[in-house]
């Protein structure tokens, strides 16, 4: 494995993507080795960190494989929405959710269907979609209508008005940019044993410098070949969203992961991508100002000089 990566001295050191290829190669070669959740195996290390600078419309686009970057923000407008049910994505051909609720599907029905087709019944029949189509409360539930409850009397307590904490943050950084509360929360600890996969990219925290929004991400669980190019775009394009929304420039944004792993399944895509050299890079443009973080569509975002090498498959563990 260690024979196919790209030798430290014929490396330029200036390329932000080296930090992931380091980390994907310390995590292949020394990580801790263990049977996971989904029982494929993975190894490990605990606790990794990513810098990346966002000025100048600069994303962090990896370039040794392919990464589709319209998928990553189809998935991050749809948490916005507060949505939890596939069928959206589903309609767009974003498949990155359909395995949770077709396993589910499967075990409650006996129906051996395919993935295929269970996405494709999802977006023909919206009932069908209804009934099996719901992830729960993740991500985007918890990001925009965060349970609350009040008391009731007699010792009980009903459901009381959702708190948007993506709204409060719009808020809090146009009015109150010193704080140093700047947070969206997706660890409901009360609903996580309601959601298909509880929150891996679980904390955003911003902070106000000058006139630059910083953005630290805190990952619980990241899948280094699949997730984290996807995690990496999806924070960066918040962070570009919001400082548009706040009259700032985007500044850097730090990713931190808590058990950050690789499945033995991928030792394919590991050795081919540590075998190539990144070169090259994505900028982002957002074409209009919509009224609202909540408000932006696709076609707002372009992106320009990004020109990767291959795409590499590897089979998602559920």
């Amino acid at each position: 494995m260690a024979s196919a990566a790209i030798p430290l001295d014929s490396r330029s050191s200036d390329h932000w993507e080296w930090q992931y290829l380091e980390l994907m190669r310390r995590i292949w070669e020394s990580g801790d080795e263990r049977i996971d959740r989904t029982g494929v195996g993975t190894r490990a290390v605990f606790g990794a960190q990513i810098r990346f600078d966002l000025s100048g419309g600069e994303m962090p686009l990896v370039t040794t494989k392919r990464v589709y970057w319209k998928t990553s923000a189809r998935e991050f407008l749809w948490f916005l929405t507060g949505n939890t049910n596939i069928r959206p994505l589903v309609l767009q051909g974003v498949k990155i959710w359909n395995e949770w609720p077709h396993a589910n599907y499967v075990k409650a029905t006996g129906d051996a269907i395919s993935v295929e087709r269970f996405a494709a019944r999802i977006a023909e029949d919206e009932g069908f979609a209804a009934q099996w189509g719901d992830l729960g409360p993740v991500y985007g539930k918890q990001w925009v209508d965060w349970p609350t409850y009040q008391p009731a009397g007699d010792g009980l307590f009903r459901s009381g008005p959702g708190i948007n904490q993506v709204a409060d943050l719009v808020h809090s950084l146009k009015h109150n940019p010193g704080s140093r509360r700047h947070i969206v929360e997706g660890w409901n600890v009360a609903e996580l044993e309601q959601m298909a996969l509880p929150p891996c990219h679980k904390t955003y925290q911003f902070q106000v410098a000058g006139n630059r929004l910083n953005c630290l991400l805190y990952q619980r669980s990241c899948d280094v070949a699949l997730g984290l190019p996807f995690n990496l775009f999806g924070a960066a394009l918040f962070t570009r969203m919001l400082a548009q929304q706040c009259d700032l420039e985007a500044g850097e944004l730090i990713w931190m992961g808590g058990d950050t792993h690789l499945y033995l399944n991928h030792a394919e895509l590991v050795e081919t991508q540590l075998s190539r050299a990144p070169s090259g890079g994505g900028k982002l443009a957002i074409l209009r100002r919509p009224e609202s973080i909540f408000d932006y569509r696709i076609e707002d975002f372009e992106v320009t000089g990004y020109a990767p090498q291959a795409h590499i498959s590897a089979p998602v563990a559920v």
